[in-house]
């Protein structure tokens, strides 16, 4: 992936609320109100991955609960397949042990070889299929699926000597994989994910519903 960026916050179950403390007493209304009046917001400025990447979310992949994944997709048709930030593995107290991306005996996503104008060699994906295995200090085990349908053009072996950066740099340097889709799939891929706003309200439900169970 060649665009760095710094991660964009979207709300999670176990996100903090602030709350202003009350003023010093006996101090003057007009000067309340003026210790408190909210300053002026400056213009939000995007990173370069909302600038150039559509975000798409898959939640519960496979019916786990919040084990969910974002895709970030370019104009030219190429997915980068990440973590969303509510996935339990970038939640705090987590530590990766170890990432592998041999999903099975005789399936080892790092031998995926990509060659040619037409990307020969290169492993088909289907929207279920395992990229990589995630493995927890506290025993946890987590499988990363593509969650689109396409070529699998190249995975991140950078996490597996550094598994950190994927916790640190989940939309960029901690990527998971690169997916190229089928030209004649590239709008269609996106039917089943969520865009960023649905995904949000999906994550208020989940805040709402943990609240009130608490």
């Amino acid at each position: 992936m060649t665009h760095a960026a710094r991660r964009k916050n979207t709300p999670s179950p176990g996100c903090a609320v602030k709350t202003l403390g009350r003023g010093r007493a006996g101090l003057a209304a007009p000067e309340v109100a003026m210790a408190t009046a909210p300053e002026a917001a400056e213009p939000v400025v995007p990173s370069l991955v909302d600038r150039y990447f559509t975000r798409w979310y898959k939640a519960d992949v496979k019916g786990k609960s919040c084990e969910d994944h974002c895709i970030l997709q370019h104009s030219n048709r190429i997915c980068v397949i990440t973590l969303a930030e509510s996935h339990p593995v970038l939640q705090s107290g987590k530590t990766i042990k170890s990432i592998s991306y041999q999903i099975s005996t005789n399936c080892s996503r790092l031998q995926n070889k990509v060659s040619g104008k037409f990307k020969r060699g290169a492993q088909f994906l289907t929207e279920l299929a395992p990229l990589c295995k995630i493995y927890c200090s506290d025993g946890e085990e987590y499988t990363v699926s593509s969650c689109v349908r396409g070529r699998l053009m190249e995975v991140n072996e950078n996490i597996l000597h550094k598994p950190s950066i994927l916790q640190e740099k989940p939309s960029t340097e901690g990527y998971i994989a690169v997916v190229l889709p089928k030209f004649e799939e590239s709008k269609s891929i996106t039917e089943g994910l969520l865009t960023q706003k649905q995904y949000e309200e999906v994550m208020v439900k989940r805040i709402n519903a943990t609240t009130a169970t608490s």
